[in-house]
């Protein structure tokens, strides 16, 4: 809630993770996450951490098929919409939420908003799982399978008119697939709702350094790695707290050069959760004397 942290890694697998939450002395920890399969591998190996896994991912899911395979546009844009009514009905459940209770003892209003979220949830879950033992019986009965052997190739030729009752095509199969096997984590936010639907907050606050990977080809040492690590870590937590991080750079730059180059032994003015309310509306404001020009 407070700060931002970077970290150089020098993998991307499991360790990373699992030296992270090694120290847990929670009795549990929720990870909202995509389906990385390093985060499927901590949760297996670290029975305190529990995955919630990201909506916006399955409706790219969705979207990316309906690209691909223009017949089967319409069917993937129902899936898509009721995913949007799931966000609608989760904000009005938390319009009603109070966190300093338990679930069970929350408004009459929460419990209505609760139960009709959970019913949508779960009628999305029937209904994926009708289709795919449908297509099961489908293609136990007649020996076929509907495939594609390029997405490109399937874009252009193939005819949803063609397929049987019960019959799904290779990519409605593999989607609907997906959100089964992915089903328990997707509703942890149902009896959790501090828990968001989606990592796109952590998706955000990568995008900087990512595009920053790609300009200039990543760091050419493991010191400016670790420089530009503190660096987004200090930069994104001044955004964090919306204060302005050219006008709050300036402020400790200032101060560090009126002490001869020496950082101030006390840093309470210059850290957020620690500074005056009146401050923090100071350093919202673009720095003194320049012009906005955001």
């Amino acid at each position: 809630a407070e700060v931002v942290h970077y970290r150089i890694a020098s993998t991307r697998s499991a360790a990373v993770t699992l030296a992270h939450f090694s120290g847990l002395e929670a009795k549990e920890g929720i990870v909202v996450c995509d389906r990385f399969s390093s985060y499927k591998k901590l949760a297996r190996l670290n029975p305190a951490i529990i995955l919630a896994f990201c909506w916006a991912h399955v409706r790219r899911d969705f979207l990316d098929l309906a690209l691909k395979f223009p017949a089967l546009e319409k069917w993937a844009l129902v899936w898509v919409d009721e995913i949007a009514t799931l966000y609608h009905l989760n904000h009005q459940r938390l319009a009603h939420w109070n966190g300093n209770i338990p679930l069970t003892r929350q408004s009459v209003l929460f419990d209505h908003a609760q139960k009709l979220l959970t019913d949508q949830t779960q009628m999305m879950n029937d209904r994926s799982q009708q289709l795919l033992l449908a297509d099961q019986s489908a293609s136990n009965s007649s020996g076929t399978v509907v495939k594609q052997s390029s997405a490109r190739k399937g874009a252009d030729e193939i005819d949803a008119s063609t397929l049987e009752p019960g019959q799904l095509h290779e990519a409605q199969r593999s989607v609907l697939i997906s959100l089964q096997n992915h089903w328990h984590g997707l509703i942890i936010f149902l009896t959790y709702p501090e828990v968001s639907m989606d990592n796109n907050s952590a998706e955000r606050a990568i995008r900087n350094p990512v595009i920053g990977r790609k300009n200039y080809y990543g760091s050419g040492s493991i010191w400016s790695a670790e420089l530009a690590a503190m660096m987004f870590s200090q930069l994104q937590t001044i955004e964090l707290w919306q204060l302005n991080p050219r006008h709050w750079l300036q402020d400790y730059l200032t101060a560090c050069a009126e002490l001869g180059g020496i950082a101030p032994a006390d840093l309470t003015p210059f850290l957020p959760w620690s500074m005056s309310e009146d401050r923090r509306r100071q350093l919202a404001k673009p720095p003194p004397g320049r012009q906005n020009t955001s």
